[in-house]
C-alpha cells in the first residue's frame, strides 16, 4: 500500500439532501397537478378539479412548501436535510388534500392577481403544533407556541393540537385563546393531546377544551387516541352537547367501552349532518355496537363508517348491519376484525345489497365462513354498487364459496383490489377464481391471494389471470403459500412473458415449496408431473364446466 504525503487528510464525502434540484421540484409539481386533476373519491365527492386549475393549485403549494421547508433547513445548518424533505412532503400532502377537499373554485371565487393567477393555497387559515417535538406543553411553552391564535384579524377555521401532551396550565392559557375564536373554527384536531397525564389532570385538561369549544360550530372533530373510556367521554359533554354541524368525528383508539359508547350514544344529540365516522380499535363490545348503532340511525348521510378491531360479536353486528340499512349514502365500510360470525354476516348481505352507491368494502376477519361470505357474494352481485376495493381475508372461506364469488365478479367488473388472503380456496378455489379474472375486472391493480394452501397450478392460473387485459395491474401477493420452486419460476415466466408485468409480483418470503407435498392440486399427480401443460388442461377444462353450470338468482 502506497505511503500518504505528510499532513495528508482524506476527503470526506457529505451527502445533503437539501435543497432538491429544480427537476426535482418541477418532477414533484407535475405530479400533484396529475393527482389534483385526476378523477379520484375525493373528486366524486367535492367535484374534479380542471388541468389548469389543478396546474395552479401545484405551484402554489410548491412555492409555499419549500419556503416553509427551507426556513425550517436554514435553522438547523448541520443537519443533512433530511428533516426538511420530510417537512417538505408533509406539507405539500397536507395542503393538496386541503384543496382536493374544497373541490373546484366557482368563478366569485377567483380572486385575479396582477399576473392573473388564481389564488388557490390557503394562508393561515390552519394553525397546527403536531409537527414539533413531542413533549408535555405547559403554561409559558403554550402562551408562545399559541400566540398566532391571538393576532387581531386571523383567519385560522382549522387548529390542530396533536401529538402535544397539554397540563392543566396549559390548558387553561389555550382556553380563553380558543372562546375568541368560537365564530371561526370549523375542524379542530385534539387527538393525543393528553398523554401521559394523570387521570385527575387528564380529565381536567378534556373538560377545559369541552367548555373552551363548546359554542362553535364544528365541522370536524377528532379526538382519537387520548384513552378517553366513560369518564373521557362525558368530560366532553358540553362539546358534544352542543355541536348540530359535525360532518366527520373521529374516536379512535380511545378505549371506548361498552358504558362510554352508551354515553356517546346519550351525548351527541344531533348528527343529521355526519358523513364519516370512524371507530377504530376500541373495546367496545356487543353492547357498546348497539350503542353505536342507535347513532348511525341518526345519521343517514353517514358515508364513510369505519367499526374495526371493536371486539363486536353477533348482537352488536346484527345491530350495526340493520342500522347501516337506513343510510342511503354509504361509499366506505370497514368492520374489519371484529367477531361477527355467520348470522351478523347474513344481516350485513341485507344491508349491503340496499347500498348502490358502495365503493369499499372492508370486511376481513370477522368470522365469515363460507355461508357469510356466499350471502356477502350474492348481494354484491344483486347490488347495483360499482365496489372498486373488496377485502374478505380471514374468514375460513373455502372452495364451497367461489362459485357465488365468480358469479359476482363475471356480472361487476368495477374492482380495483381484491383481498381473499387467509382463507382455504387451496387450487380449486384458484384456478376458478384466475380463470374468470381472465375475461373480467379490466380495471384490477391489486389481487392478494396469499395464504390459502394455493400449490403450482393454482399459482400459475393466478399469475395468468394478473397479465390478461389488465393494463393498470400493480401487485400479485401469493406469498405464504405452498409453491414449489418450478411453481415460482412458471409465474415468474408467465409475468416475464407479458413484459410490462415483470415487477408485479409481491415478496415471497413466507412462501414454503414444500409445505404442501405433492404439487399440483391433485392426490394422485405422478402423471401430471410428467406434463404440466395435461394437468393444465384438465384442470382448466374443468373450471369451463363448473362456470357454465353456475346459476343464480
Amino acid at each position: 500500500m502506497e505511503s500518504q504525503p505528510p499532513g495528508f487528510q482524506p476527503r470526506t464525502f457529505s451527502v445533503k439532501l437539501w435543497p432538491p434540484s429544480a427537476s426535482t421540484r418541477q418532477m414533484l409539481l407535475e405530479r400533484m397537478a396529475k393527482n389534483l386533476s385526476t378523477e379520484s373519491i375525493f373528486s366524486r365527492k367535492y367535484g374534479l378539479l380542471s388541468k389548469e386549475e389543478a396546474f395552479e393549485n401545484a405551484r402554489q403549494i410548491e412555492e409555499t412548501c419549500f419556503v416553509i421547508a427551507n426556513d425550517h433547513f436554514e435553522n438547523e445548518p448541520d443537519g443533512d436535510g433530511s428533516s426538511a424533505v420530510q417537512l417538505y412532503a408533509k406539507e405539500t400532502s397536507k395542503l393538496i388534500l386541503e384543496v382536493l377537499k374544497r373541490g373546484p373554485r366557482q368563478k366569485e371565487d377567483v380572486e385575479v392577481t396582477p399576473n392573473n393567477a388564481t389564488s388557490v393555497v390557503p394562508h393561515k387559515t390552519v394553525f397546527d403544533i403536531s409537527g414539533g417535538r413531542r413533549d408535555f406543553l405547559e403554561a409559558d411553552e403554550a402562551r408562545e407556541l399559541l400566540s398566532p391564535l391571538t393576532e387581531d384579524g386571523n383567519a385560522y377555521t382549522k387548529i390542530c393540537f396533536s401529538n402535544r401532551s397539554f397540563g392543566v396550565d396549559a390548558a387553561r392559557v389555550a382556553e380563553p385563546i380558543l372562546k375568541n375564536l368560537s365564530k371561526q373554527l370549523l375542524e379542530v384536531d385534539l387527538s393525543d393531546f393528553i398523554a401521559g397525564r394523570p387521570e385527575d389532570d387528564a380529565l381536567e385538561v378534556m373538560r377545559i377544551f369541552s367548555s373552551a369549544l363548546e359554542n362553535c360550530g364544528l365541522k370536524y372533530l377528532n379526538l382519537s387516541n387520548n384513552a378517553m373510556g366513560e369518564k373521557g367521554v362525558r368530560a366532553f359533554e358540553a362539546l358534544f352537547k352542543s355541536q348540530n354541524h359535525l360532518e366527520e368525528l373521529y374516536l379512535m383508539n380511545d378505549g371506548i367501552s361498552e358504558e362510554a359508547a352508551k354515553a356517546l350514544c346519550e351525548l351527541i344529540p344531533s348528527t343529521e349532518k355526519l358523513r364519516i365516522l370512524h371507530f377504530h380499535n376500541n373495546m367496545t363490545g356487543d353492547e357498546g355496537g348497539v350503542a353505536i348503532s342507535e347513532v348511525l340511525k341518526r345519521s343517514p348521510q353517514i358515508e364513510d363508517f369505519r367499526c374495526s378491531s371493536t371486539r363486536v360479536a353477533s348482537e352488536g353486528g346484527i345491530a350495526l348491519a340493520e342500522a347501516l340499512g337506513t343510510s342511503t349514502h354509504l361509499k366506505k365500510l370497514d368492520l374489519r376484525d371484529n367477531i361477527f360470525g355467520v348470522e351478523a354476516g347474513i344481516a350485513l348481505s341485507g344491508t349491503i345489497e340496499k347500498h348502490g352507491g358502495l365503493t369499499e368494502l372492508y370486511l376481513s376477519y370477522l368470522n365469515l365462513e363460507d355461508e357469510g361470505a356466499i350471502a356477502i357474494f350474492d348481494a354484491l352481485r344483486k347490488s347495483d354498487s360499482r365496489l372498486e376495493i373488496l377485502e374478505i381475508a380471514g374468514n375460513d372461506i373455502t372452495a364451497k364459496a367461489v362459485p357465488h364469488l365468480t358469479a359476482y365478479l363475471s356480472a361487476k367488473q368495477t374492482l380495483k383490489k381484491l383481498s381473499l388472503s387467509e382463507n382455504e380456496l387451496k387450487d380449486e378455489g384458484a384456478v376458478l377464481i384466475g380463470k374468470v379474472l381472465e375475461d373480467s375486472n379490466p380495471q384490477l391493480k391489486e389481487l392478494d391471494f396469499s395464504t390459502n394452501a394455493v400449490k403450482r397450478v393454482g399459482a400459475r392460473c393466478l399469475a395468468r389471470a394478473a397479465v390478461t387485459n389488465k393494463p393498470d395491474f400493480v401487485l400479485l401477493n401469493i406469498d405464504g403459500n405452498a409453491i414449489s420452486e418450478e411453481g415460482i419460476d412458471e409465474v415468474k415466466e408467465i409475468l416475464k412473458s407479458a413484459k410490462r408485468y415483470v415487477n408485479v409480483l409481491g415478496p415471497l418470503d413466507e412462501n414454503d415449496p414444500e409445505g404442501g407435498g405433492e404439487d399440483d392440486g391433485d392426490e394422485n399427480d405422478e402423471e401430471d408431473e410428467k406434463d404440466d401443460d395435461g394437468d393444465e388442461e384438465e384442470n382448466e377444462d374443468d373450471v369451463d364446466s363448473k362456470l357454465q353450470n353456475l346459476s343464480f338468482q
